[in-house]
């Protein structure tokens, strides 16, 4: 499991641990964020990712552990840590009675320095609504305002908590943009998501997170690598529990879902022979298979190996 940079990192977490009546939340984790890294972190509700990034944020204190962000010591210099980072919270609260560029001002006098204003406005793609008041965006507008807001100040590292849940994919994917951009300007991105593909297309290295450990950590594609498996076939049937589809060729995993356990998943590396295998054995058997489909392996099928879970939306 890779856990480092080849860099000095901007984020180093060490032997991380937060406790909350005696249970651990987040379990002794280490890991490392390099400078101008998209880094990902998903996990399940309860997991302790949030309360792994609002230690690093300085929002929480950690029971154990070390925590540097940009070779400060982020436990004992928190005042020092928050000049360097933005922080976009999963429910940012803007004041609704205020303007975009109101917003904006209002933010930029929090600072002893602000990036220019216009250049903000136009880089979010606020400019028609500069003069509209927050309780009239739409939701899409409102998260690029709670991101510029979070970047006023020209931060070095940002954190993004599902900046995107609930959002329709058309301002997702305007909002995927938005954070590329921020990227391509040097700056180091801690993003936590709901959304697997959100992880694959923006992050550069993604830790999986469970029951307050790191389970998982590679990039996007290392971590599919390690499924061994290149394709996905779904289907649903009537069939025992114990139906041997483990034995198809090419099949690597068995997973069953849904009513009676009727979904079935398998992972295999030679689609043909498995597809070819399966229709053999069901038309023998007179088993209907319904819903059949084939797809590539995802990030989605490493979490659902690695966790047991799918990762729902709340």
């Amino acid at each position: 499991m890779k856990t480092g940079c080849e860099t000095d990192p901007m984020i180093r977490v060490s032997r991380l641990v937060k406790r909350y009546g005696g249970k651990p939340v987040v379990s002794g984790i280490s890991f490392e964020v390099a400078e101008g890294e998209v880094f990902g972190l998903l996990g399940p509700n309860g997991a302790g990712k949030t309360t792994t990034m609002e230690m690093i944020e300085g929002l929480r204190l950690p029971d154990e552990g070390e925590i540097f962000v940009g070779g400060i010591d982020a436990i004992r210099h928190r005042d020092r840590v928050k000049r360097i980072i933005g922080v976009q919270l999963q429910s940012t609260a803007l004041f609704e009675h205020l303007t975009v560029r109101e917003s904006l001002q209002l933010y930029a006098s929090f600072y002893g320095t602000a990036q220019p204003l216009d250049s903000l406005i136009d880089s979010f793609d606020l400019r028609e609504k500069e003069r509209t008041l927050v309780k009239h965006l739409s939701g899409g507008q409102r998260q690029r305002l709670a991101i510029a807001l979070a970047v006023v100040h020209d931060p070095k590292v940002l954190f993004l908590d599902e900046p995107t849940t609930g959002l329709d994919p058309q301002a997702r994917r305007g909002l995927w943009e938005i954070i590329r951009k921020l990227k391509e300007e040097g700056r180091t991105i801690f993003l936590s998501t709901h959304y697997m593909e959100e992880a694959e297309q923006l992050c550069d290295r993604v830790a999986i997170m469970d029951r307050g450990e790191i389970i998982a950590l590679d990039t996007p594609a290392g971590l599919i690598r390690g499924l061994e498996s290149e394709s996905v076939v779904e289907f649903t049937a009537e069939t025992e529990a114990g139906a041997p589809f483990h034995r198809l060729p090419g099949v690597k995993e068995v997973r069953r879902a849904g009513d009676r356990q009727r979904d079935v998943i398998l992972l295999t590396d030679r689609l043909q022979e498995t597809l070819s295998g399966l229709i053999t054995w069901a038309g023998e058997r007179g088993v209907a298979l319904k819903d059949l489909r084939t797809r590539t392996a995802t990030l989605e099928d490493v979490f659902l190996q690695r966790t047991g879970k799918r990762l729902t939306q709340e």
